[in-house]
């Protein structure tokens, strides 16, 4: 009986994949502001380490919403392994320079997903994306002002204390 009440899939295969490498290309980033938030917090940098831990978080949670998008949509969610994170950068530019490595590549992949929802004709799930979309623009935003405070600062060890206060009052929109 609870197979003739379930539907048949509601999304093609080549979106399902597609879904399921977001998912993990979030966990993978979930886990490296994880190491970014180890290796800050081990240096002193607590500012920064809680920016990574929160970061760390939301990457998490963009995970899960496309996981239960899959489970919603009566799709096969696959639970990802996660390969190792790097966990040494250098220096703190570094870290935040690497940040902003990570949220470019997942802009690129949420767009590369748009276009092959409009590609496969899926409006629902280009629907869902544009949640995402638009949360990338927040991420990339961040992540370019944390690097636009160096240029400011620069980073000697004044700089840095002065950066450590700033951090966390990086906020989407605000001047």
């Amino acid at each position: 009986m609870k197979d003739v009440l379930r539907r048949q899939r509601v999304l093609k295969d080549e979106i399902v994949d597609i879904l399921n490498r977001q998912i993990k290309m979030e966990a993978h980033s979930s886990a490296a502001y994880l190491a970014m938030a180890a290796w800050c917090d081990i240096r002193g940098y607590d500012n920064s380490a809680e920016f990574f831990f929160k970061q760390s978080e939301e990457e998490r949670k963009h995970q899960m919403k496309l996981f239960h998008y899959l489970c919603d949509m009566e799709c096969q969610a696959i639970s990802p392994t996660v390969g190792e994170s790097e966990h040494d950068f250098g220096s703190l530019k570094k870290v935040f320079e690497k940040s902003l490595d990570i949220e470019v590549a997942v802009s690129d992949a949420i767009h590369e997903i748009v276009n092959d929802c409009r590609k496969y004709n899926d409006i629902a799930t280009e629907e869902f994306m544009k949640w995402f979309v638009m949360e990338q623009i927040e991420e990339e935003y961040i992540a370019r002002r944390a690097l636009e405070m160096f240029e400011v600062l620069g980073e000697d060890k004044i700089a840095l204390g002065m950066f450590e206060e700033r951090i966390l009052d990086i906020e989407y929109g605000a001047e």
